[in-house]
């Protein structure tokens, strides 16, 4: 008995899997473009399903994301700008936090140097001839 073929199967599913792969990353850029957020393709590669390099090989597809990159405008800031309200609280409250573990740390460390003080002035009176210890 010769081998099944199942080469058309094979095809069918091939061709099933790659018309749901194109009609999920169309859904995942009309999403994007609807969302308005920040498009990359590995973010529609993600959202998809799908990975990047599949995606890159779909030119109408890179085309669309492209479009859509070039239509939102820049993350990154050009020049100088100041740090926002929120970003100064948060830098003073971590600093004060900083102030606060060093002033303990300060004050543990007083204590100790203090006890080690006290202990060689201890010593130093036991090893004398004329102190409490002859």
């Amino acid at each position: 008995m010769p081998p099944a073929d199942n080469t058309a199967a094979l095809a069918e599913a091939t061709r099933r899997r790659s018309e749901r792969a194109r009609s999920d990353a169309e859904k995942a850029i009309s999403a994007a473009q609807r969302t308005g957020g920040r498009t990359s393709f590995a973010s529609i590669a993600r959202a998809a399903g799908v990975s990047r390099s599949w995606l890159y090989t779909q030119h109408d597809l890179v085309t669309a994301i492209r479009q859509l990159q070039n239509r939102q405008p820049a993350r990154e800031r050009r020049g100088w700008q100041p740090a926002s309200i929120t970003s100064l609280q948060q830098r003073l409250e971590t600093a004060l936090g900083r102030i606060k573990q060093l002033r303990a740390e300060n004050s543990e460390l007083t204590r100790r140097l203090e006890t080690a003080y006290g202990e060689i002035r201890r010593l130093h009176a036991v090893s004398r001839p004329d102190g409490p210890g002859s």
